[in-house]
């Protein structure tokens, strides 16, 4: 089921109507002129979703302790991210080593930007990887210059 949108301005003429919609759809989108879009959310819903990234996360971790579950995350992961086929294989390992950790502090500590950072850096890894002139740009050897001491900032 869609998310339902209303207006900020809904929101704080018409609370009653928004909150009866919330009860229904546990979730409603508010959109702001002056500022970011908010969701408003029922406690149970947002209950409800901590508990799915703890389980996916604590899965996660039990996975990647045995070859096997390590393997099939490995083989799973082209599905999801399709531009992992770019790394090679200890990128991809350190790719879902990086993974874990940030889905565990998504659900054990509720911070989300880490598992945000990791998918957006790797991808980018990627994209670079995918273009050989420009991993070649990239990694190639720096002239044996000396440009002195860096200071500090």
């Amino acid at each position: 089921m869609p998310t339902p949108t209303v207006a900020f301005s809904e929101l704080s003429k018409n609370s009653k109507r928004v909150a009866e919609t919330l009860d229904r759809s546990q979730r409603v989108h508010i959109t702001r002129r002056d500022g970011e879009d908010l969701y408003l959310t029922t406690a149970r819903h947002d209950q409800q979703r901590e508990e799915t990234a703890d389980i996916t996360a604590r899965l996660l971790a039990a996975l990647v302790r045995s070859d096997t579950g390590e393997r099939a995350i490995q083989q799973a992961l082209p599905s999801v991210f399709p531009w992992v086929r770019h790394l090679s294989a200890d990128e991809l390992k350190q790719f879902v080593a990086e993974l874990v950790d940030a889905t565990h502090d998504a659900a054990q500590l509720d911070v989300h930007t880490n598992l945000h950072r990791v998918v957006v850096e790797w991808r980018a890894t990627a994209r670079v990887l995918a273009d050989p002139e420009l991993t070649a740009r990239l990694t190639r050897r720096l002239p044996d210059e000396e440009h002195g001491e860096v200071t500090v900032p």
